[in-house]
């Protein structure tokens, strides 16, 4: 069994990725990890690809079809599985991941900081607002780590998604958002890597030009994957579905019995 992390970054457009994080393409030129492009699931919104993300399931399958469908997730997800297994989990996320596996409706007061055993997300430091600084969530995260030691943690940041809203794809704004990341990312991942975790960077979709996402431009569709670790066959030219994703979790975490899709090829065997 293999610890993993999962870091999802909201709004990241693929060739932004390519473009602006050179940290990470360091990695890959290094073999540490290899880039991927993935196509999102539809719709290409939020709410609908954290559940598709974490469980496996397509929008349609779910019915987690739009953000304002707030309710908790019918499926089983990454952090399901891993606590019916007897392994920790944790999560420096946005407000909309507790909601989906822990509690629903989130109230900021009772659940930003959770530490309950009998929950999907054990434990968790939430965030409900947009502009909560990336690094702070990285910083969360690594509070999460250190102090509980999980076996699957999911960090998930917002501000390159906040960015895109407000200033479109195609603006410096949205570019250094990403390459701030990046540099946020150099400060931890060397670590993480040196400890021997598996870990895994994605995006839920992208960006376009109105400053908006949802249908099925390119720029909405194309998200970055990226997998470090030396669990990882490092194989170039894999198509990895965004459906994959729980099903690559489970197996990197040694989940057996579900029924999750599984990218074949991806890990070493």
């Amino acid at each position: 069994m293999n610890k993993l992390i999962l870091i999802v970054i909201d709004g990241l457009n693929y060739q932004v990725a390519r473009d602006c994080m050179g940290f990470l393409a360091a990695l890959e030129a290094a073999k540490q990890g290899c880039f991927y492009k993935m196509q999102c699931e539809l719709p290409s919104l939020s709410r609908p690809l954290y559940e598709c993300i974490l469980t496996g399931r397509t929008p349609l399958e779910s019915g987690i079809l739009d953000n304002a469908t707030i309710r908790l997730s019918t499926e089983q997800s990454i952090f399901h599985l891993a606590q019916k297994t007897g392994l920790k989990t944790a999560a420096a996320a946005y407000h909309w991941i507790s909601e989906l596996y822990n509690t629903c409706p989130y109230d900021a007061i009772k659940h930003r900081f959770t530490h309950d055993e009998s929950l999907a997300i054990q434990a968790g430091i939430f965030y409900h607002q947009d502009q909560y600084p990336d690094h702070h969530t990285l910083l969360d995260a690594e509070h999460l780590r250190q102090k509980h030691d999980p076996d699957f943690l999911l960090i998930h940041t917002m501000n390159i998604d906040d960015i895109g809203h407000k200033f479109a794809l195609d603006s410096q704004q949205y570019r250094n958002s990403a390459r701030r990341m990046d540099g946020y990312l150099s400060h931890f991942l060397p670590q993480w890597l040196e400890q021997g975790y598996q870990v895994m960077i994605t995006a839920d979709h992208g960006m376009n030009n109105d400053r908006s996402h949802g249908g099925t431009l390119a720029d909405e569709i194309e998200v970055p994957f990226m997998v470090l670790g030396q669990g990882f066959s490092l194989q170039k030219d894999l198509q990895i579905k965004q459906t994959d994703i729980c099903g690559l979790a489970c197996q990197i975490l040694g989940i057996e019995g579900h029924d999750k899709a599984i990218a074949p090829y991806i890990l070493r065997p």
